[in-house]
């Protein structure tokens, strides 16, 4: 790892050891360098790119930025170095800040008189600091101050060169010469003798004393002084000044050469102004100059193809120079010269510094490689072997972009971005196209062809003689120790005296005045800092003085820091090194403004006066450059140090250019105005025209300063102003500027080009093109780009004249190429006329044209002499591959033919973008847009000249066209105002010409209602308005005002009608009897359209009012009207003034009216009577055809008598259809349902309606009978269906014949539990578990007896009650285990029976095929199972699968109690689980808890236990019976109550009688009945039972003893015995079905007393409903004895004992007070919806109770 020099690490050649020695891969770790502050730093290896580089952060706290306490203070500036003026400051408003170009524009008049000015944001402007300080690094470039200064560098160089020449000649000029005791200037006395004509002519006119005079020798000086001077120059000035002479044309010849053409523009006389090729010689064929071109021109020959295929590229060592050493020997000690710090390059210990830096002990030098392109052209390599640290080692001090590292990082982000610029050794702004770069859209920077010091193809320096290119007698071979370039002795003109060690050839004697910053090291933010503000510490603090006052030394203030600047860079003998970050691309490195792809919520990122936005703001001309543009419309990264500085120079393109300072210290610019430019470039020469020679583009470089005081003696107006942080410095087009840098800052630049750019734009490009630079981007491109894309007349007034001079520049040169192309022959040219037909001389045209629009890269339509962007027309060479511009085509030397051949032959193509044609259409195009504003006022000027009254028409359409023209029209304002005025005139005129007024309010009316005052204001307004006398006055208004129009013309025509009206009307009224209606009405229209209150119109309205009424009354007793009709006719009569005294038909209609209303009155009667008469409804409707009724009674009487009908008709016909004796053909009960519940909207039901409601309440009998079976009892009667669904589908799981025995598995979920056995093997074939057999899901418990899996939810067992090592016996293994139950399960039986019953019913019930589902799926399963209920067959290895199936029964819905009881018994008798066997399950029962009252709630709140002690209004209201409505039918004469649905909470059809306990669950069962039925005694042998007994009724609970042992649950069921005479007599000789119970079945005999009876007193219930019998059969009374006889006297029970009672005697768990859930959910429904309110639900409590 190589230390950077930076870093000032003296062990970077250890690092790199160290680095490398721990890896064998290429991936080197970065090492830790301290730093003189004590802050470690990485360094890293050069190939490590800057991205992957990290560094401390930057404390933001340490540096000055706006709006901190660390700012600089803006003042007043003092007086400054050379009396400079101020440049202007200006501070924005936020108003004025938001739009960067229009402000530039109103600033930009007066800025543009300094060059320079600056513009300080609104304080409320802050943007945020975007850089990631860890992560960005940078390359710095080394200056040395004097040495950028031209003067001191002019000198230095002279004297450099003067001495390699002596020491070569064998003297050594190792001080200056002495004159009076001081050194003496060689440099100035040099100048000093030139500018007076040289050495002769000052020795003849005895000029010594005045030049000495001129170089600071006055007072008291010796005699000899003009001798001293005289011998001076004589012995080491005149020697080299006449082998200047003699070697500097073949040198400057050389340079031309290499350079590709004349150094533009020339000094002087170019020595190589034509071509050596096919053109005679212009210089002696002996001079050292053409001897030196001749050696030249064979160095440039093709190599041999063996040369070609293996290049060889290597450089050789650097300059060890042995030349001029001044007064200081040893070299200038830099005032800032520390261990770790700078260095002069000239110093003693340069070569240690280099090895240092390159960890290297041999430095070479890294020459330029020329290398042959596709195109024949010398191009510029530069060898990446030589790369250290990441920067190029490089003596020649070139002017090296920051980013110069192209090639070296191997395509990293280490700076690839940025290259050299090969000519002058400035950057570069141009992209390249490929390749991109890393983590960036935007392309590198694309090279110019630089300067190559001779085409010494793929070999070496000094392998060949670089005069006459031989490579023979190498032993005579000379090497310059300068750039070790060959040369024979013998080929030397003058040949050289001594040939020592150093020995230096003519080019480097003579110099070619490159000058370039050397690369610096790399650094991050916060070591720059450190270093920076070591370097200002260690430089001022000696010099400051001691102050007094404040007892410390004075701080450094600007003005110290300027003054000694300038002092530095005009100092000969003092060096100072800096070291400046400038130039760094954003796009590898960031900018300092936020982005919108880093940044998008950040407000700054799509600011306009980011620098990132500004170069695209929409009135900038960049975008409309297709690519972008590092540097150019890319901002650039500037990171200084105090000192650092950038010289003279303007911008590419003579753009604007922004530059911001994020933070830092001040920052001073000097600028120079636009207008003083070329001033600035001729005093530049004057001042150092040494440079110029040979560097003519010295200006394009940024590496020369001069001081101001020197250039404001040439006349050149400089200014001044200081830069702070958080401000912008905006530099104006052409303006050249320089500055330094006071401390470390931070600043970000960018270039935009506004609208007034672009004349300067152009000039740029010229000049560009006149010194042979290649642009930054081609100013053709963008103008024609402008011109397709934007069309705005802004635009178009500045592209217009630009695209003019661009069509008369581009067709002037086709003009000349085709000049020159023609001067050869004459022939028929195919450019000048496309047919290419021969000329009379038989000479075609052998040059190729081509039309090519297609968009190329820049650098292939690049001329390859000029380096000007070839857009429109390009001429190409298909030899070469070269592409010249119309400018230099034929004349440059782009092939070997000759100059001839180069205009004329077929190998040359000229290629048109455009047509002549076409591009004069495309400027003819944008010019008349930009012509529109100015044609616009042509016309107006026109029509107001040529009509005295201009036509209206004609100036609205000006108006208009003016408005579409989004450009501003001097003319518009007026002639706007003009035609408002016309507008007005028409609209009040329009008021009277049409039929409407325009003006009036379209909501006047409602207005007016809500303001009478308004209304009575704008009233009278409107009748000044319509007045007849406006019209005139109208008249006389348009005539004043001088205009035509139509409605002019119009409006005078209204007033000629208005009076013809006026006659017709006066005639009309007097003899009224004479016209008819229409002619009057006719009359009166043709009045109200005139707009204006004419007497005579009013009335004739009221006559043609009564008229009309007249024709109405009449036309409305030929057909029928209803009294609405007749009212509002009477109504109008009245209005209009009519009498029935004096009009007939007023008089018929009054007496209908009153007809009428006795209808109505009638009618409205009966319909809202408690019963209605359809007699009389019939008798009203049939009369109202002849008299006058409304509507809306008379649709409301027939709607009654239509619903009358068709209810009548469905009853009817549904009650028909009952009698079907096919039950499909019946109707479905849903429908029948529906048609009673309709009956609710009539006040009577229909005849046949009683005969419908009793079959309806005998098919819901049937339905109750089974929501009994499931446990429904009280719950709505559609309940039973979604019930016996959900029992369908659960029994689909637990009758599953697939489902067979299996042994017990584990869930998926857990491990294997533990098996004995070859049992291990049997495996289900569906893993479902618990009586559910439903695979598992949520929480599953083992029993420890059958290993079976069990859900937690079926089990209703909670996660939390639920320990892990709880054991857990499944219901299956103890009968005495409950299995919670959410509803009863009816027996197969009992369905069986009530699925029997359905033929019997009058309607279709929805259940039917649920049941026969459920039914049939049971049956299958018993008679599936019936193998298993042999007792005979059953043996003890079978209890495994009879547990298996009694698991399955258990789980269904459907109690099969033989299936049962017997494998209970069975399993008892094999694995029994306790020593009593489980009682005989009859029924199964709900275990639901109950769930209190609201009276229960309201005692638990209050406190109380007896209801008797309840509140007043908390007590339950006293049940009142009320009489029976009797229903009438629609001839009945009694108003019929209100027909009224059946309710279901009060007919307690379904009173339980029995309760039994589920020996199984323990929970109560009950023996279902109707109170109309007495119930089925229970059989002998069942009623014996050893497994039932009694509950005693008054034992608050249920309980029972046990002779075994104690269990919490219950073991057995009581059931209560009704006696026998209490049955019905006919009920013994009732049909019965036949018995579904096994015992009925063959097979062998089984145990009688495992069955339910078989006459259940289901079936029989069934039997009693086909025989007949009523509920009205057995009285209350007969019901409640055996109940009485049984349990003891009612009325000596308890509240509590009474509310147990007969909360046993519901089939679920009932209440308190003998309610169940679904009752209790239904009444609190009926609560909600208002149907009932709780003093009713408590009254239907009672009734229950008293009812049952």
């Amino acid at each position: 790892m190589v230390v950077p020099p930076s870093a000032g690490g003296a062990n970077s050649t250890n690092a790199l050891s160290n680095g490398t020695s721990n890896s064998g891969t290429s991936k080197v770790m970065p090492c830790a360098v301290p730093a003189p502050s004590g802050t470690v730093y990485p360094v890293y290896a050069p190939h490590i790119p800057f991205s992957l580089r990290r560094a401390p952060p930057l404390d933001m706290s340490t540096v000055e930025r706006r709006g901190h306490s660390s700012s600089v203070r803006e003042t007043n500036k003092r007086v400054r170095p050379h009396g400079l003026q101020e440049a202007p400051t200006f501070r924005p408003t936020e108003e004025e800040f938001k739009d960067p170009m229009e402000y530039m524009r109103k600033i930009a008049p007066e800025g543009s008189k300094y060059g320079i000015c600056k513009i300080i944001p609104p304080d409320s402007w802050k943007p945020d600091f975007a850089i990631d300080t860890e992560k960005f690094h940078f390359r710095t470039r080394r200056q040395e101050l004097n040495s950028v200064e031209g003067s001191t560098r002019a000198n230095l160089n002279y004297l450099d060169q003067l001495a390699k020449f002596h020491k070569q000649q064998g003297m050594n000029l190792n001080r200056f010469p002495s004159v009076d005791k001081r050194p003496l200037d060689l440099y100035k006395l040099k100048k000093a003798v030139e500018t007076r004509g040289g050495f002769e002519k000052v020795c003849k006119l005895k000029k010594w004393a005045e030049i000495g005079r001129d170089l600071g020798y006055s007072g008291k000086i010796m005699s000899s002084l003009s001798t001293s001077l005289k011998n001076s120059y004589q012995k080491w000035l005149h020697p080299y000044e006449e082998y200047l002479r003699v070697a500097k044309p073949g040198v400057q010849q050389q340079l031309e050469f290499e350079y590709g053409g004349p150094l533009t523009p020339p000094p002087a006389n170019s020595p190589m102004k034509r071509s050596h090729q096919h053109t005679p010689l212009s210089l002696q064929g002996d001079s050292p100059a053409i001897r030196a071109s001749a050696a030249l021109n064979n160095s440039l020959k093709e190599p041999d193809e063996a040369e070609r295929s293996t290049p060889v590229i290597e450089s050789y060592r650097p300059i060890t120079s042995s030349g001029f050493t001044a007064v200081n020997t040893g070299g200038f000690t830099p005032v800032n010269l520390t261990q770790a710090s700078f260095q002069a390059v000239n110093s003693s210990n340069s070569a240690l510094k280099w090895e240092a830096e390159n960890g290297s002990s041999t430095p070479r030098y890294l020459g330029e490689s020329p290398i042959n392109s596709s195109k024949n052209t010398p191009e510029f390599q530069m060898p990446a072997a030589h790369l250290t640290n990441g920067h190029i080692s490089n003596p020649l001090k070139r002017a090296i972009s920051h980013e110069s590292l192209a090639g070296a990082s191997s395509g990293t982000d280490s700076g690839l971005a940025g290259e050299v610029d090969g000519q002058s050794g400035r950057r570069s702004k141009r992209q390249k196209k490929a390749p991109t770069v890393v983590g960036s859209h935007m392309s590198l920077l694309r090279p110019l062809i630089p300067r190559a010091s001779g085409e010494r193809r793929n070999g070496k320096p000094g392998e060949r003689c670089e005069a006459c290119g031989s490579n023979e007698d190498m032993s005579s071979v000379l090497t310059c120790d300068s750039c070790e370039n060959g040369y024979h002795q013998n080929c030397l003109d003058p040949p050289p005296k001594v040939v020592g060690s150093d020995w230096h050839c003519p080019r480097c004697l003579v110099g070619t005045g490159e000058f370039g910053f050397e690369e610096g090291g790399i650094y991050g933010l916060r070591q720059f800092q450190e270093k920076a503000a070591a370097f200002r510490e260690s430089y001022f603090a000696p010099k400051m003085p001691f102050d007094p006052i404040t007892n410390r030394k004075r701080l450094v203030s600007e003005e110290d820091v300027e003054r000694e600047f300038w002092r530095l860079v005009e100092s000969l003998t003092e060096t100072v090194e800096v070291e400046y970050g400038a130039d760094i691309h954003s796009t590898t490195h960031g900018s300092g403004f936020p982005s919108i792809e880093l940044n998008k919520l950040d407000p700054y990122s799509t600011d306009p006066w980011n620098l990132n936005i500004l170069p695209f703001h929409g009135e900038s001309l960049f975008r409309h450059i297709k690519s972008d543009i590092s540097g150019m419309t890319v901002p650039w990264l500037y990171v200084g140090m105090c000192f650092s500085t950038f010289c003279w120079h303007n911008e590419d393109h003579y753009t604007y250019s922004a530059n911001y300072q994020h933070f830092g210290a001040t920052k001073t610019w000097y600028g120079i105005p636009g207008v003083d430019a070329e001033r600035f470039e001729a005093a530049m020469k004057q001042a150092v025209p040494e440079l110029f020679e040979t560097q003519p583009d010295l200006l394009f470089q940024l590496v020369t300063l001069l001081p101001p005081d020197q250039l404001k003696k040439a006349g050149v107006n400089v200014f001044a102003l200081d830069q702070r942080a958080g401000q912008f410095v905006v530099t104006f087009p052409q303006a050249y500027h320089a500055g330094f840098n006071h401390g470390f800052n931070f600043n970000e630049a960018v270039n935009f080009a506004p609208h007034d750019w672009e004349p300067f734009g152009q000039e740029g490009v010229r000049r560009l093109q006149e010194f042979r630079r290649q642009p930054c981007f081609s100013h053709d491109e963008l103008l024609l780009t402008a011109a397709a894309r934007d069309t705005n007349i802004k635009t178009c007034k500045w592209l217009a004249p630009a695209l003019e001079r661009l069509r008369d520049r581009e067709l002037q040169q086709r003009g000349d190429f085709l000049k020159r192309h023609m001067e050869y022959n004459d022939h028929c040219c195919k450019i000048d006329d496309e047919s290419g037909a021969e000329s009379e001389s038989g000479v075609q045209c052998k040059i190729g044209l081509e039309m090519d629009e297609q968009d190329l890269p820049e650098e292939e339509y690049g001329c390859s002499y000029c380096k000007a962007y070839s857009y429109l027309s390009r001429y190409q060479c298909h030899k070469s591959s070269k592409v010249i511009c119309l400018l230099h085509a034929g004349t440059y030397e782009c092939c070997d033919a000759s100059q001839e051949e180069r205009h004329t032959s077929a190998h040359h193509t000229l290629r048109y973008r455009h047509t002549d044609d076409s591009l004069k259409a495309i400027v003819q195009k944008v010019g008349d847009r930009a012509r529109m504003p100015e044609a616009w006022q042509e016309k107006l000027d026109k029509v107001l000249d040529d009509e005295p009254k201009p036509p209206l028409k004609l100036l609205r359409s000006l108006v208009s066209e003016g408005e579409r023209i989004p450009y501003e029209l001097p003319g518009l304002p007026d002639l706007k105002t003009f035609v408002d005025r016309c507008n007005e005139w028409v609209d009040e005129a329009t008021n009277y010409i049409t039929r409407k007024q325009q003006n009036r309010r379209k909501n006047e009316k409602a207005w007016r209602k809500g303001n009478p005052a308004k209304a009575a204001e704008m009233e009278e307004r409107d009748r000044e308005l319509r007045k007849i006398e406006n019209i005139h006055k109208l008249l006389a208004e348009a005539d004043a005002i001088s205009f035509d129009c139509l409605e002019i013309n119009t409006l005078r025509q209204r007033s000629e009608d208005i009076g013809q009206f006026q006659t017709d009307a006066r005639d009309a009224l007097a003899n009224i009897r004479l016209h008819s209606t229409q002619k009057i009405e006719e009359i009166a229209e043709r009045g109200k359209g005139f707009n204006v209150d004419v007497p005579e119109v009013e009335e004739l309205e009221k006559v043609v009012k009564q008229m009309k009424w007249n024709d109405q009354a009449r036309e409305m007793r030929t057909r029928s009207h209803t009294l609405n009709d007749v009212e509002t006719l009477i109504a109008n009569g009245v209005e209009l003034g009519i009498s029935p005294m004096h009009n007939e038909h007023m008089t018929h209609f009054k007496e209908s009216q009153i007809q009428g209303e006795l209808w109505e009155a009638k009618a409205k009667e009966l319909i809202h009577a408690e019963t209605v008469h359809y007699q009389q409804l019939e008798a009203l409707s049939s009369q109202a055809s002849s008299l006058p009724v409304s509507r809306e009674t008379l649709l409301a009487v027939d709607a009654i008598l239509t619903k009358q009908r068709e209810a009548h008709k469905q009853i009817i016909s549904m009650y028909d259809k009952s009698k079907e004796p096919e039950l499909k053909r019946r109707p479905k009960y849903k429908a029948v349902r529906d048609v009673l519940d309709s009956l609710t909207e009539l006040n009577s039901k229909p005849a046949g309606t009683l005969d419908l409601e009793k079959e309806i309440k005998r098919h819901e009998d049937w339905m109750r009978k089974g929501k009994k079976l499931f446990g429904k009892a009280n719950a709505p009667l559609h309940i039973l269906h979604s019930h016996m669904k959900l029992v369908a589908e659960h029994n689909q799981f637990c009758f599953d014949l697939q489902d067979m025995p299996r042994m017990p598995v584990e869930p998926a979920s857990r491990d294997p539990s533990p098996v004995d056995g070859d049992a291990a093997q049997v495996k289900s074939t569906r893993d479902v578990f618990c009586i559910c057999r439903q695979p598992e899901a949520g929480m599953m418990i083992e029993c420890e007896l059958c290993h079976e899996w069990y859900h937690g939810k079926c089990l209703k067992i909670a996660r939390g009650k639920l320990k892990e090592d709880d054991r857990y016996t499944c219901p299956i293994c103890d009968w005495k285990v409950k299995i919670p139950r959410d509803a009863a399960r009816p027996k197969l039986e009992d369905l069986q029976d009530w699925q029997a019953e359905i033929s019997t019913l009058p309607f279709q019930p929805e259940e039917e095929q649920t049941l026969e589902a459920i039914t049939q799926m049971a049956q299958a399963f018993r008679d599936y199972m019936r193998p298993y209920t042999n007792p005979v067959m059953t043996t003890p290895e079978e209890v495994m699968t009879q547990r298996f199936y009694l698991r399955k029964i258990e789980g269904a819905e459907v109690l099969l109690a033989y299936e049962t009881n017997f494998f209970r018994q069975e399993l008892h008798k094999w694995a029994p689980v306790g020593p009593e066997a489980p009682p005989i399950l009859e029924f199964s029962h709900s275990t639901r808890k109950p769930r209190p009252t609201k009276q229960q709630k309201m005692m638990a709140e209050l406190g109380i236990n007896n209801p008797d002690n309840l509140p007043q209004k908390y007590r339950t209201k006293q049940h009142t019976f009320g009489k029976s409505r009797k229903s009438s039918d629609a001839h009945s004469t009694k108003a019929p109550q209100p027909l009224q649905p059946a309710p279901q909470y009060i007919k307690r059809s379904d009173t339980p009688l029995s309760l039994t306990h589920s020996a199984s669950t323990g929970n109560a069962s009950s023996s279902h009945g109707h109170s109309h039925r007495i119930p089925q005694p229970i059989s002998t042998a069942h009623a014996d039972s050893p497994y039932s007994t009694y509950y005693s009724v008054n034992s608050p609970q249920p309980h029972h003893t046990q002779p075994h042992y104690n269990d919490p649950s219950p073991t057995f069921a009581w059931q209560n015995r009704l006696p026998e005479h209490n049955h019905s007599p006919g009920f013994n000789h009732s049909p019965g079905f036949p018995p579904h119970s096994p015992l009925s079945r063959s097979g062998p005999p089984l145990d009688p007393g495992l069955f339910s009876p078989t006459n259940s007193h289901f079936a029989a219930s069934a039997l009693r409903e086909v025989s007949g019998t009523t509920h009205h059969s057995i009285s209350h009374s007969s019901m409640v004895s055996p109940l009485r006889d049984h349990f003891g006297h009612i009325n000596g029970m308890s509240g509590a004992n009474m509310d147990n009672f007969f909360a046993d005697f519901t089939t679920e768990v009932g209440d308190d007070n003998g309610r169940n859930e679904a009752g209790e959910a239904l009444e609190e429904r009926e609560i909600g919806l208002g149907i009932i309110d709780d003093a009713e639900a408590e009254r239907r409590l009672a009734d229950e109770f008293l009812n049952h």
